[in-house]
């Protein structure tokens, strides 16, 4: 990739980020559609972190990652602080990772 090509990419989000600001000022989600869009950014987040998490090239890949995942997952579920969260999430990934 060219920095023409990456230039040109940046300018193209800033332009359409831009656009979604001018239209956006006159348009009203109705109440079934608010719901939607609110309920939309977690699932595509959980979906991203499955990928991520599963994916091993076609087949499903379980291994320090999915581990870290699901302590990270444990620790958020009993209420811990976010940081106690990300460090425990890591610290088994990287545990399990020396081994």
């Amino acid at each position: 990739m060219t920095w023409i090509s990456i230039g040109a990419l940046a300018v193209g989000c800033y332009f359409f980020k831009v656009i979604g600001v001018f239209a956006g000022r006159g348009l009203r989600v109705s109440g079934v559609g608010g719901e939607v869009l609110s309920h939309l950014t977690p699932a595509v987040l959980a979906g991203l972190i499955m990928v991520q998490t599963f994916d091993g090239g076609g087949t499903l890949k379980v291994g320090a990652v999915t581990a870290g995942v699901a302590a990270g997952g444990l620790a958020a579920f009993v209420r811990l602080p976010f940081p106690v969260v990300l460090v425990s999430a890591s610290a088994v990934t990287a545990l399990l990772r020396l081994l």
